[in-house]
């Protein structure tokens, strides 16, 4: 079944203007037909359409079902953006289609991009969130100093992954506690300065390695994100034995 997205569709009843046109002009679907509308916030909608037209299409509601991640507490990945735009929404995509919970583009000494527009990327979270079936759109923040984000309260863990190997690391998947929530910095590919470093650890974050390999950014973000994932299934099916 054809999947929508549409934030506000239980108050609207309608499909966004973009989701419209590609439900009717390009899929040519019809009055009657069933289709999936998800609203981002965790609830798939079971509708059908009552008027097909390519800027509004309008639907009816048959049924709800809501869907927390499947992957239960919060992953949320701060990362410096890469110069080669692409690679970003690369790694949007990626970790998007495996499971996320917030991407925040961090503003570090030597990043590659100071500044990000994020419309694109918003695009791109959407449509890995539909094309892998799930119900909820990760958070995508704006630019933010990695002061602020190494200052801001989190609930749960919180890591930083870097290569300077003069200051201890300790293997992520050793530290990983998939029973709560976690917060993991990656660095540009200049990686973080050794003050970031310095500030992060004393603001209680773990200094992490994810392997032996040199990664750039956005393949340790989605290693990261896998690593995650990867550790829940296998706590989950121990437990299950």
């Amino acid at each position: 079944m054809h999947r929508f997205y549409a934030p506000d569709i239980e108050e609207t009843h309608t499909l966004p203007e973009v989701e419209s046109g590609h439900c009717v002009r390009v899929l040519r679907l019809k009055e009657g037909d069933a289709i999936e509308v998800v609203d981002g916030k965790g609830n798939c909608h079971e509708c059908h359409i009552t008027l097909a037209h390519h800027k509004r299409c309008a639907v009816e509601i048959d049924a709800t079902h809501h869907s927390l991640p499947h992957w239960g507490s919060r992953i949320v990945v701060a990362i410096a953006p890469t110069k080669n735009l692409d690679r970003m929404e690369w790694m949007v995509e990626k970790c998007t289609e495996m499971g996320i919970d917030g991407i925040i583009p961090l503003r570090c000494r030597y990043s590659e991009r100071k500044e990000l527009k994020t419309e694109r990327l918003e695009k791109i979270l959407v449509s890995a969130m539909k094309q892998s079936l799930k119900s909820t759109l990760p958070r995508l923040d704006e630019m933010t100093p990695i002061n602020e984000v190494i200052a801001a309260p989190f609930e749960g863990k919180k890591y930083i992954a870097y290569c300077d190997k003069s200051i201890p690391r300790r293997e992520f998947a050793h530290e990983y506690c998939p029973d709560r929530d976690a917060l993991i910095m990656i660095g540009p590919e200049g990686d973080f300065s050794p003050e970031e470093i310095e500030k992060a650890l004393a603001a209680g974050f773990v200094p992490i390695s994810l392997g032996d390999s040199r990664l750039r950014t956005e393949t340790a973000a989605v290693m990261a994100c896998a690593m995650c994932h990867t550790i829940k299934q296998c706590r989950q099916d121990k437990n299950d034995d």
